[in-house]
């Protein structure tokens, strides 16, 4: 005797495969979530600190977040690209440095400037990424663009905004200079008397050429 189909009993129905988005390895999609960018930031920050940038690579930063190359790419494009954000989130104490100037008048604003950019120097936080900034600046050229770029678009134009004198963005660069060629004698190269001078001593020498830059006609 024939069943009739209708009887049969129902089969389980398959489990669906989960869908992979195309370009993306399995890796990468176990890696990614909350956080993701953030701890790709910060391996970059530490790879370009102990590696410089000639030696470091989006697959050694990959490797340092525990995510894969691709998403790396996926976030930044691009070494320069990851270069870029990670100086821009390290450079971030720098760029309130009009903050600074502006805070108090034309009164004292050299003075405040220095105590500030030298406060970021003396710091042990802020101090590994700036040097690895500027010794990635100094050897590569790439690294060079970037913090140049950087410097020219978000630091000197405010700081220039905040200036009331003639040449204000070439007051800026001034001023700038000064306290970059001390800060790379102190904390890159190292060289004495300086590295190890006495930083009051050395902002009360400092502070009245920079007050001349940013207030004296």
């Amino acid at each position: 005797m024939s069943r009739d189909p209708s009887e049969e009993p129902a089969r389980p129905a398959k489990a669906a495969k989960p869908v992979r988005r195309r370009g993306r390895p399995a890796r990468a999609e176990a890696a990614e979530g909350p956080g993701a960018r953030e701890r790709i930031l910060a391996a970059a920050r530490t790879e370009f600190a102990e590696r410089g940038y000639d030696k470091t690579s989006v697959r050694g930063i990959g490797k340092a977040a525990g995510v894969d190359a691709a998403l790396v790419h996926h976030y930044f494009g691009t070494k320069e690209q990851v270069f870029a954000a990670a100086i821009e989130l390290s450079f971030a104490p720098a760029l309130t440095i009009p903050d600074a100037i502006a805070d108090g008048g034309e009164a004292g604003a050299g003075e405040r400037m220095a105590r500030f950019v030298f406060g970021i120097w003396e710091n042990p936080v802020s101090r590994p990424p700036l040097l690895a900034i500027m010794r990635s600046a100094l050897t590569n050229e790439t690294a060079a663009t970037v913090l140049r770029g950087l410097i020219e678009r978000r630091l000197l134009p405010r700081v220039a905004g905040e200036l009331h004198v003639p040449d204000p963005e070439f007051r800026a660069q001034l001023a700038a200079s000064h306290l970059m060629g001390i800060a790379m004698l102190r904390y890159v190269i190292k060289m004495e008397p300086m590295a190890s001078a006495d930083l009051e001593e050395i902002v009360a020498m400092v502070a009245p050429t920079l007050q001349r830059y940013l207030t004296e006609a």
